[in-house]
Order: structure tokens, then sequence, then C-alpha cells
């Protein structure tokens, strides 16, 4: 047969059984799989099955009845020779790249509440409604261990049930993972960031829209008078006290927040009553990074090294119900996703 005769009978027939082939014939059909965009695998044991494993996108030879020559030719080796382990092995291939999704999707959410007060900062002259060290507690602290959490995360039910990826089109980081974490997850995080902020800033006597223009004077040595909306004059020290504290807010708004972030990244489809929280590295990090996120904020000496300070228990209640709406619009995301599988929420948002 020649090559358009093989595409014509690869396109017209979903099951195709060739026996007796030369290893010439086998290369011919793994090349024939692959004009047709196809994954191929290829399993064998013998010298001719060589060029063919070495051709296929995985070759997979056997490891006990296999030839040494089979063997480097192949990416994968069958140690018990049961064609039942490949199963195995997608399906865990499939978990690794489901967690790093999860992972890089967690990870990345918190960017948006993290770049959002400098620009508000530039653009309206707010005073910095998050400092950099305390985004570096956050990056290198608070969301360490929960990121890691993730690679711990057991196989969604649905796991083998799935098409496979599209390689050219279902990549690790695509444009629907960004626009979850940046356009949607991230802004109702910076959300409950700033509410917070706002929250600290007004019960000490700068209503928000004071605020606005306010940075030159803020930062000035210089003004020893600054009078806040009720009058009260703000000396640089206890403005910058202030402003501390409500960088403390806002970083411990994110801690919140993430709460949240991290359950929901635990399936990308199913419900987490489905998933359930048996995760207990993920549980445990959710404990790891409050117990943490308190210990900066109110360990001794922190106002000195890290610029943080103790809050007082109220201002910790501000993001708890940004918290709970991040998770309930997931979960409706993700019913939205099961309910009209291949419809628009789906295209638009199951990364």
């Amino acid at each position: 047969m020649v090559s358009q005769e093989i595409d014509d009978t690869l396109i017209h027939h979903s099951e195709i059984v060739s026996a007796f082939t030369s290893s010439q014939q086998k290369l011919i059909n793994v090349e024939a799989c692959q004009r047709q965009g196809a994954i191929v695998a290829v399993t064998g044991d013998g010298v001719n099955d060589s060029p063919a494993l070495k051709k296929a996108d995985i070759g997979i030879a056997m490891g006990i009845s296999g030839s040494d020559v089979s063997k480097q030719a192949a990416d994968m080796i069958l140690l018990d020779d049961n064609f039942a382990s490949i199963v195995t092995g997608v399906e865990e291939g499939r978990l690794i790249f489901d967690n790093l999704k999860k992972s890089i999707a967690y990870t990345l959410t918190s960017n948006i509440p993290e770049i959002l007060p400098f620009l508000l900062f530039i653009l309206i002259g707010i005073p910095p409604a998050l400092g950099t060290i305390t985004i570096l507690c956050i990056d290198l602290g608070t969301d360490m261990v929960p990121a890691i959490s993730l690679a711990y995360e057991k196989a969604e039910s649905d796991i083998m049930k799935r098409r496979p990826r599209n390689p050219l089109r279902d990549r690790l980081v695509n444009e629907r993972l960004i626009s979850l974490a940046y356009g949607q997850i991230g802004p109702m995080q910076a959300c409950a960031g700033f509410f917070t902020y706002f929250v600290i800033m007004g019960e000490n006597g700068f209503l928000p829209w004071d605020l606005i223009g306010i940075r030159e004077r803020w930062d000035s040595r210089a003004v020893v008078d600054l009078a806040d909306s009720y009058g009260q004059e703000w000396t640089y020290k206890s403005r910058k006290d202030l402003e501390f504290t409500a960088n403390t807010g806002y970083f411990i708004s994110i801690v919140i927040v993430q709460w949240a972030d991290l359950i929901i990244s635990k399936t990308r489809r199913l419900s987490l009553l489905h998933q359930g929280m048996n995760n207990w590295v993920l549980n445990f990090a959710l404990v790891f990074e409050t117990a943490l996120a308190a210990f900066i904020s109110y360990c001794p000496g922190m106002d000195v090294a890290l610029k943080t300070y103790p809050l007082s228990w109220r201002w910790w209640l501000p993001a708890l119900p940004y918290s709970i709406a991040i998770f309930l619009y997931d979960e409706c995301r993700r019913f939205l996703i099961r309910l009209n599988p291949g419809g628009f929420v789906e295209r638009e948002t199951y990364y």
C-alpha cells in the first residue's frame, strides 16, 4: 500500500489489525499514524521492532523477554512484561500533569493581589497597601508548602475517562489557566486585600477617598502634621506605623483567601465533595501557612525585621467572606463544566 492508501484507511477505520508485519511495515504504520496527528505508542521485544520503537512518540520494550537492542531504542521498559502496567503508567503521567497544573494555578493567582497595590500606589497615589518584604513572605513563606502539597493530591475519579490531550493546544500553562488565575480568582483576592487595608485605615481615621493623592505628603519626613479625615494630625513615624499595620492586614487577607484558592485547586472538574479532603499534606499546609502568618505578624521583633505589626483579631475577619465567595464561585464553575461538557464555561475556563 502506498502512503495515500494507508492514510485513507486510517481515516475511514477506527480499528485496524496488521498481522505478520515486517520491521519496515511497522515503521510505515507508525509514520502514517503520526501524519494523522496521533500520539503513537509502540510495544515490542525483538530487534526488528527497534526502528518502530525509536520512531514512535513513546516506545515500550519488554523488560523480561525484550532484547537489549529494543530496550535501548525504547522510552519505557515494562519490567514485568504486563501490558496492564501501561495503563497504570498513563494514569500516573496524567496525575503528574494534573498536579503540576494545579500547583501552577495556585501559585500564579496571588500575583494579582501582589502587584495591584503598587499600581494603585503609582496611579492614584495612595499609601502602599503591601510592602516588598511582605511579598517575599508570601512567595517564599506562606505559599511554598501549599504549592508543594498539591503534588500529593490523588487522581480525580474521571482521570482515565478524558480524551488524550492535544499536545499542540493543551499545554502545562495555557490561556485558560492564565485567565482563571489572573482574570477571575486573582482580582477577587485583591478585593479582599484592599478591603482589609481600607478597614484598617478607616478605623484609624483615614477614609478611602481621602487616601487618594496623599502619597507625597504621606512619605515626606518634613510633614509632621498630616491631618486625617477627622482632623487628627499624624507624625511621620505614626503614619508609617499605621502603614505597616495595614500592610500586615493585607498580607493576612491574602493568606486567608489563599485557603480557598488551595482548596479549589484540588480538582479541575470534580466537586470538592467528590474529591474529599484526604490529602493530609495539603491539610497540614493549610495549618502551616496560617501559623506562619500569625508568627510573622505577632512574633516580637518582626516589626523591625520584616515591618509586620500585630493585628487586632477583628482585622482577620474582613477577608473571610471573600474566601468563601472564591470557594463558591469555583464550585459553581466546575458544576457548569460537568453540567454542560464542551460548553462555553469548559471552553473558556477548564485549564
